[in-house]
């Protein structure tokens, strides 16, 4: 493996780890409700972290598995984009947004209880801001930039070491 590779590798890696404990923070420290989207939206910083161990641990098929995380990143950006067009109120809602309430019939009983227990955050509903800017809006940028390090990497595979 080059050496550039594993050093971008392990900057992706701590990167990953890094996003995932202040989503969680946020998430359980600060109590701030994360909707569908924004778990959805973590899917590939958690892939990368089990990927890019991968990358070091079998050392083979790297840039395969590069590829793959690039893959990742890029859903994670069209996710986050679709998403800040939820919120600007450019797309509606989607079935993803409401997940949480499975179509079962209910009592009204039942449907009360539901209500009451579980708080469902709405995709369009911003409820954390940083600088101004909304997690969703953050994150297309991050996965835009991680996704064209990523196909850096896999360049760099195609290079002689």
């Amino acid at each position: 493996m080059l050496h550039n590779n594993k050093f971008i590798l392990n900057g992706i890696l701590a990167f990953s780890i890094f996003s995932l404990v202040i989503a969680y923070y946020i998430q359980y420290i600060l109590g701030h409700k994360p909707c569908n989207l924004c778990l959805i939206e973590r899917i590939p910083y958690i892939s990368a972290i089990i990927l890019v161990s991968l990358i070091f641990i079998i050392k083979k098929f790297e840039k395969v598995i590069a590829g793959i995380v690039m893959l990742f990143f890029i859903f994670g950006a069209l996710i986050s984009f679709y998403h800040v067009g939820i919120e600007q109120g450019f797309f509606s809602e989607s079935l993803v947004c409401d997940l949480g309430s499975a179509n079962e019939n209910l009592s009204k009983e039942d449907l009360l209880k539901q209500l009451e227990s579980k708080t469902v955050v709405s995709c369009k509903d911003v409820t954390f801001r940083l600088l101004g800017l909304s997690l969703a809006t953050i994150n297309t940028i991050i996965s835009i930039l991680l996704s064209g390090i990523m196909l850096k990497v896999i360049k760099n595979y195609g290079q002689n070491k």
